[in-house]
């Protein structure tokens, strides 16, 4: 059983009409769903890029001075990338898979899970896009920054966003009900927020902190996207871009694995 569920994914161009098939029904809730999205992060922006910016003022990045509140965006677009999409890689996800038997249905079509397992990845992927996309205009319509190198942050985004789906479809496959999430939210989501650089400069870290906070996938996003806000360009592009990588190929692997396990193929 193992071997079989640790088999090369079969991938196939049938995950499209799953994608579409959930583009469809969030049409209907799109404005909502925008909103429960955008508004958490912009209160984040709000509170603590002008609250705590007035008192903070500027801090070090890069051996720059920069504005907090340019710091905390650039920081806080990536937190939402990772939430938008492990929100709905989790209980959007799960509600399809275990709670409403869609996946069962989708599969009595010549549809796969394994396609079906794509296309949550790509959805949950597209809709954290949509999330940062909007934040982005706010941002932009707040001055926040105005660098055209953040042209260069939607890609960034996007592989973001592929690789938090792939981890939270882990914990998908592996729940048995919503409490579960709080887990993954409360062990593993929320200590990387404040380690991987989103609220304050991981110099402040201790030093073996600020080692282990280097191998996180938020820390790398953060890095590949704050550099965009004061028009500059990442420092170590490729390390970072691999990391992401490695974290989306090995998750997305093991959660298809762990979902074909809970299928019994």
């Amino acid at each position: 059983m193992l071997q079989s569920a640790l088999r090369f994914p079969d991938l196939s161009l049938r995950w499209w009409p799953v994608f579409q098939r959930n583009l469809l029904v969030w049409r209907k809730l799109a404005l909502p769903s925008l909103i429960g999205n955008i508004a958490e992060p912009l209160m984040w922006l709000v509170a603590f890029g002008y609250g705590m910016g007035a008192l903070v003022g500027q801090v070090q990045f890069d051996g720059r001075v920069v504005p907090y509140i340019v710091f905390l965006a650039s920081g806080s677009i990536c937190m939402s990338a990772m939430n938008a999409a492990s929100f709905e890689a989790l209980y959007s996800a799960f509600s399809r898979m275990h709670v409403q038997k869609t996946w069962d249905g989708i599969m009595n079509a010549p549809v796969s899970l394994d396609s079906v397992v794509l296309a949550e990845m790509l959805w949950a992927a597209f809709k954290s896009v949509f999330t940062v996309t909007a934040i982005l205009v706010v941002m932009l319509a707040l001055g926040i920054s105005h660098s055209p190198k953040l042209l260069a942050a939607w890609p960034i985004l996007l592989g973001a966003g592929v690789t938090f789906s792939c981890i939270a479809l882990i914990f998908n496959a592996l729940a048995k009900n919503y409490d579960f999430f709080t887990y993954y939210f409360t062990l593993f989501l929320t200590p990387m927020m404040f380690l991987s650089g989103v609220f304050f400069p991981r110099d402040q870290l201790p030093h073996v902190l600020r080692e282990f906070s280097e191998w996180l996938p938020l820390t790398n996003a953060v890095e590949l996207v704050r550099p965009l806000f004061i028009d500059q360009w990442p420092a170590q592009p490729l390390r970072h871009a691999l990391v992401l990588a490695a974290y989306a190929v090995v998750a997305y692997w093991a959660a298809l694995a762990l979902t074909r396990r809970r299928f019994g193929q």
